[in-house]
């Protein structure tokens, strides 16, 4: 399969290997992450998942949780990611796939797929944003995608925002501040959920949905939330266009309430708000066209 890309998503849960020609995949493979997820586990299970794809392939590009620097990683979420500390997971990769590989963060990886081949084409500021068991977050500027030296390139999910706490519980660790992850996510939600007597995240959206004050109350918080750090973003860095991912991100209710709660903000600083176009295979695509990239 002549320019073939091969692309490696480790998640949490699971790992999916990809071919990807032209930016659109092929063919994809799918397993289990080993638990505990090690890097001595993971790493050769990618591997094993990824080699009957590899012969087909010219480059690998991986996505992954964590802060990427240079092909290394070091984990946010150590409770999921046990013993992810600079890890040189490009350079392992490569050596057992025989390929040359780029490792990316996997928001940031979602950002560059969706640059190229989705919601972000002729955009040259754009951010895509998403909102699922985290909020996580990659930025385009100057139609180039950014990445810092030490991995933090765009870590939305844990800048400040003001704190709700159910009474009883620990206040989050800035005091009165928290971060956005903790008041946006689904993971945030599913709290919420629980507190007001629904099942689950997407239950409490569906309430809202349906008229629920409530269930209302804590669905449209978590969008502006979104919707005030992208106005600050669109301020400091001039971004014109944001794409929303993630299972909660992509429901068309979130996106009319983060666009609501954009009209409260100066015009120059409400960027337009969509849905991202890729879905969960904007981190796989964005992987492999950042790893099919000439040098710099």
């Amino acid at each position: 399969m002549s320019g073939a890309l091969l692309a490696l998503d480790v998640g949490g849960t699971s790992m999916r290997a990809a071919l990807v020609v032209g930016g659109r995949i092929t063919e994809r493979v799918e397993a289990a992450t080993p638990k505990p997820s090690t890097p001595d586990a993971v790493i050769p299970a990618a591997v094993a998942l990824a080699r009957p794809l590899a012969a087909r392939a010219t480059a690998l590009g991986v996505a992954c949780a964590g802060a990427v620097a240079q092909g290394r990683v070091t984990a946010t979420a150590t409770h999921t990611f046990p013993g992810w500390v600079d890890i040189p997971l490009a350079q392992r990769l490569s050596g057992g796939l025989g390929l040359p590989c780029r490792a990316l963060n996997d928001a940031r990886a979602a950002a560059w797929g969706e640059a190229q081949a989705g919601a972000g084409r002729g955009a040259p500021e754009f951010m895509f944003v998403t909102v699922s068991t985290g909020v996580g977050a990659g930025l385009i500027l100057g139609g180039r995608l950014h990445l810092a030296g030490n991995g933090l390139d765009a870590e939305l999910g844990f800048v400040s925002v003001p704190a709700a706490w159910a009474p009883g519980t620990p206040v989050p660790p800035l005091g009165a501040l928290g971060p956005l992850e903790f008041e946006s996510s689904g993971t945030a939600l599913n709290a919420r959920a629980h507190l007001l007597g629904h099942v689950d995240a997407r239950a409490l959206c569906d309430a809202a949905e349906a008229g629920d004050e409530r269930a209302e109350a804590a669905y449209s918080r978590s969008a502006a939330l979104i919707a005030w750090k992208s106005a600050d973003v669109a301020a400091l860095l001039g971004i014109t266009r944001v794409a929303l991912g993630g299972s909660v991100g992509l429901r068309s209710g979130y996106l009319d309430r983060v666009r609501m709660a954009l009209e409260h903000f100066p015009p120059r600083y409400r960027p337009e708000i969509v849905h991202a176009e890729l879905g969960a295979d904007a981190g796989l695509i964005g992987a492999a066209l950042w790893a099919g990239r000439p040098a710099d």
